[in-house]
């Protein structure tokens, strides 16, 4: 089945915007090709509240966030990953509230790097962030009126989690699904195979909505998510089909795969094919010299 992205959205930075019942979504003023509007913020409860991605350090989010939580006491901060979008903030609101901050773990790439190989992402990562309390998968973050539940969802980065919220059906997704546009899943801080492993995770819940870290909720989140899956696997047979039909380099397949999407995000589709090929060679269906590089030149099996 055909995935239908929604890329209606407000924004309305600054403002708290209720999202679900005791849930409300500060939106940081971040605008860009990877972000969308921005990086949402979620503060969840009444009387004792938890955040859930404080963002970037930027202060009108940091005090959009201060007048949303008015006063109430903090009693955790969960982080999704640690992109410099997502969890910088949590120190400055953890050192101002007394919370604890949550997550995964710090942050560490999927795999080695490769001899010779760089980091394209390395500034994007926030690697100084550590957790006041590492989550194991399916740990529980217990609230006052509420409670979340770790789900690792390792592909975007290693360390991703999304939350969900008990009782409620809600699972905030973080970058792992959106309903505007695909995860990034770029190596060496993600890899393909665990995206696909993660997203037959959250396929096999019963949830009823998610609300991501970029754009609108997902409200149809079984059908989006076998959406997503059938978008990666067609995404996949291109490269095979591209690889067959003579391409041998990643730029060479991005510009024709790509050809209607935004130059500016060339570069992060060229990190895309390649998580997948490293997936395909990983899988004995494509072929190259050492291990898959960004500049490496591919074959068919």
């Amino acid at each position: 089945m055909a995935i239908r992205f929604d890329t209606t959205f407000e924004p309305a930075h600054g403002e708290a915007v209720p999202v679900a019942p005791n849930v409300v979504r500060v939106t940081a003023p971040n605008s860009g090709p990877l972000t969308f509007h921005g990086t949402n913020s979620y503060i969840v409860g009444t009387d004792h509240v938890a955040v859930i991605d404080p963002g970037p350090e930027i202060e009108e989010h940091y005090q959009a966030l201060l007048k949303a939580i008015a006063g109430r006491p903090v009693s955790h901060i969960a982080v999704s990953h640690t992109h410099r979008d997502h969890s910088p903030l949590a120190r400055r609101l953890a050192a101002e509230t007394g919370a604890v901050v949550v997550a995964e773990g710090p942050h560490r790439a999927a795999r080695p790097l490769h001899v010779g190989e760089v980091n394209p992402l390395k500034e994007a990562s926030d690697v100084e962030f550590v957790p006041d309390l590492a989550l194991a998968d399916g740990a529980v973050v217990p609230g006052d009126g509420w409670e979340l539940v770790a789900i690792h969802t390792p592909g975007h980065t290693a360390n991703h989690c999304a939350f969900a919220l008990t009782g409620t059906g809600i699972v905030f997704s973080a970058d792992h699904v959106m309903a505007w546009a695909t995860s990034i899943v770029a190596p060496p801080d993600g890899a393909m195979s665990d995206y696909m492993t993660s997203l037959d995770r959250l396929m096999e819940r019963d949830d009823h909505m998610f609300l991501p870290g970029h754009g609108g909720p997902v409200r149809e989140p079984a059908r989006f998510l076998r959406g997503l899956k059938t978008h990666r696997r067609m995404r996949e047979r291109a490269i095979v089909d591209r690889i067959e039909k003579g391409d041998r380099t990643i730029a060479d397949m991005v510009a024709a795969i790509y050809r209607d999407t935004d130059p500016r995000l060339h570069g992060a589709a060229g990190l895309s094919v390649l998580a997948h090929l490293e997936d395909l060679v990983g899988r004995g269906q494509i072929v190259t010299d050492g291990a898959p590089a960004i500049d490496g030149r591919f074959a068919p099996a």
